[in-house]
């Protein structure tokens, strides 16, 4: 069975893939490949999940990294 048919989702986690993947499409629209992209929020998770917390918007996250 797939994880999740075992075991309940956690909704932040789940609002942070959502929020990481809004920021990964905003990489790929600045020209990013998708690969790019994956690689460098995984990298940088850490800082990615601070932002979150802190509540900026994927477009105010995707900005600070492009600078």
């Amino acid at each position: 069975m797939s994880r999740k048919h075992t075991e309940e989702s956690d909704p932040d986690e789940v609002a942070l893939i959502q929020w990481c993947t809004e920021v990964e499409e905003l990489f790929v629209q600045a020209g990013a490949s998708r690969n790019d992209a994956q690689q460098h929020i995984e990298d940088e998770a850490e800082w990615f999940t601070d932002m979150f917390y802190e509540g900026l918007t994927p477009a105010e996250a995707a900005k600070a990294a492009l600078n």
